[in-house]
């Protein structure tokens, strides 16, 4: 049965929609990214670009606005964790199609797509920390078709004994709130640029995540070079300072070396920017700019 949108919804659910696409070019065009792709080049990727991120971000937006709109005022029960499992796979397979059968943004639909869906949960009026509380209510649901296999980073899990995306939903995206969106605010009160506070909020989240792209491309040493870099940044004052991106253009070189891309952090990080503009513009709904597809 197709659940009738309540009044209101429909604008709310394309301007979630807008938010979510454009939190992920936001997050791929951010420079200097250590390891990831960036407005600088591909990254320690060789079959990922900036225009093949941003083509990605763009084809999951009927995904979002699908996930706000049936997500709009419902309590979280299992069968609306049932529904946006299956919404997510049907993004996930339009993605695959857009990017010739790239993984760019897997690990993104379901952190943004939790988010966006809890976001509508609340009428968009719900406080960060409600919205990642119902978040984290909704992924602890069972979705009974959801595919038994087993990816990249849910084996990396297994492997290190880490928790990863899943745990990471269903505690409440503690790198988020704990880490990521104070540290993007402290940053910009002490004067950074808008992109230093998100390169520090990035630095934040990799200084403890137990990245699973990175554990399946470098393993522990790689884990440990990315977490101890990223405190190092922190430590020398962020990348607001001389220090600190002297600090981040070594961690960038040691991460290319090691073939390694923080790809799970890179994912928050846009999760991080999908919650700060809700807070900021929860009260009053305004467009975002539009982007061309590629």
């Amino acid at each position: 049965m197709k659940l009738q949108p309540q009044i209101g919804s429909e604008g709310s659910a394309a301007w979630l929609a807008r938010v979510a696409t454009q939190s992920l070019i936001t997050e791929a065009r951010l420079s200097p990214k250590p390891g990831l792709v960036d407005s600088r080049g591909s990254g320690a990727h060789h079959d990922l670009t900036l225009e093949l991120m941003e083509r990605s971000a763009h084809s999951l937006s009927p995904t979002f606005h699908a996930l706000a709109l049936q997500s709009w005022q419902r309590p979280a029960d299992i069968a609306l964790r049932q529904l946006i499992g299956r919404l997510g796979r049907e993004g996930e397979a339009q993605m695959m199609a857009a990017t010739g059968g790239v993984n760019t943004h897997r690990g993104a639909i379901w952190a943004l797509g939790l988010l966006v869906s809890a976001a509508a949960m609340h009428g968009l009026e719900g406080s960060s920390e409600e919205i990642a509380a119902s978040a984290a209510k909704l992924s602890s649901l069972p979705d009974s078709s959801a595919p038994k296999v087993f990816s990249k980073g849910l084996l990396a899990t297994r492997r290190y004994r880490v928790p990863g995306a899943r745990e990471e939903a269903q505690l409440g995206f503690p790198h988020i709130m704990r880490l990521a969106l104070p540290q993007l605010r402290r940053s910009r009160q002490s004067g950074a640029t808008e992109e230093q506070a998100r390169l520090d909020a990035l630095m934040a989240i990799m200084t403890s995540l137990s990245d699973t792209c990175v554990l399946s491309r470098a393993g522990l040493e790689g884990l440990e070079t990315m977490q101890s870099g990223a405190r190092s940044v922190l430590i020398a004052g962020g990348t607001a300072t001389f220090q600190g991106r002297a600090a981040l253009a070594w961690l960038d070189k040691q991460m290319l070396a090691l073939n390694a891309s923080p790809g799970g952090a890179a994912d928050l990080l846009a999760a991080t920017l999908l919650i700060d503009r809700i807070a900021c513009d929860n009260a009053t709904i305004t467009p975002l700019p539009q982007h061309s597809h590629f």
